[in-house]
């Protein structure tokens, strides 16, 4: 399946699941018709849990001296003008009793999908949505615990954290400049609250529109194609900054961070995938990380990729 085939469906104004790599390598799309032939199920835009399910759960991260090498290279990057802000991540293999399934039903979150026997996300974060002629995106970058003193007024006044937002803001800005017109920020660093696990997360986001053709549906594939990956979870310059990510990670993402959305023939939603785990054989893998800024520091940055791993 390639773009050209999503504007087919577009055209016909057929709704479909679209489902995509983080390379935008690996693309699914299945008529929503046909979706009762595949092991897969979503949620788009809800907010619900059909079954709760008691786990157990082990999470058995990279050592931080590990995980340090990598940081300090991405900052010898980030220094010599490659990359100023990159999404470093990592895979942390767990242990629970639950199955894809369980995870999947146990989640209470807006954006989820299960994948086969391959993967399940449960994701806070939207991607991209259009409708009639108006497409938003709303990136998330920002993470705090909400038990600390103070975490609005802290995760709000940090200069690495403002500096931060502010590239993926540019970012997006001008990724939704190349497929939309009139692009403005409408609501700049809010706030939002998230389950994770035993505790709870301070997130921030921000709010970007723009106006496209009145038949944007003709070239959908042309506009995911021109978005992707996504700003959000790979960085900035994005060309140079995906070149340093697939040095440095030394591991393949797959689906983690790539992008998952509904077409209903006349609309668009969709979400980023993370908070996300991977079913390799009889062991699961949770991938999970954070922006790396000059200002950023290690130890922080460390302990963020690890709150992000959890059951719900």
């Amino acid at each position: 399946m390639n773009f050209n085939d999503i504007n087919s469906f577009g055209r016909d104004r057929t709704p479909f699941l679209f489902i995509s790599d983080f390379k935008a390598k690996n693309i699914k799309v299945i008529p929503l018709d046909k979706l009762k032939d595949y092991d897969i199920e979503f949620c788009i835009d809800e907010n619900y849990t059909k079954k709760k399910y008691k786990n157990s759960f082990e999470k058995l991260p990279i050592s931080f001296n590990e995980y340090k090498k990598k940081f300090d290279y991405v900052i010898e990057k980030i220094r010599s003008g490659e990359t100023y802000l990159l999404n470093l991540t990592q895979a942390t293999p767990i242990n629970t009793h639950l199955s894809l399934t369980e995870i999947y039903h146990n989640a209470n979150a807006p954006y989820k999908l299960r994948y086969k026997d391959k993967f399940v996300c449960f994701s806070p974060e939207k991607f991209i949505e259009i409708e009639d002629s108006t497409i938003h995106t709303y990136p998330m970058k920002g993470t705090i615990d909400a038990s600390l003193e103070n975490a609005e007024h802290e995760i709000l006044s940090n200069k690495k954290e403002m500096a931060e937002h502010l590239m993926i803001v540019d970012l997006l800005r001008n990724d939704l400049s190349i497929i939309a017109n009139d692009v403005k920020v409408l609501d700049y660093r809010y706030l939002n609250t998230i389950e994770a696990g035993s505790k709870k997360l301070i997130q921030v986001s921000s709010h970007i529109s723009g106006n496209v053709s009145p038949n944007w549906q003709d070239r959908i594939g042309d506009i995911l194609k021109a978005l992707l990956p996504a700003g959000s979870i790979s960085g900035t310059p994005k060309k140079s900054t995906l070149r340093i990510i697939e040095d440095v990670e030394k591991y393949d993402r797959g689906f983690f961070s790539g992008v998952f959305g509904i077409f209903d023939g006349n609309s668009f939603k969709s979400a980023v995938m993370i908070r996300f785990i991977q079913q390799i054989d009889d062991k699961m893998m949770y991938k999970s990380g954070g922006g790396i800024t000059l200002d950023s520091n290690a130890k922080d940055e460390y302990d963020e990729l690890l709150d992000k791993v959890y059951l719900p």
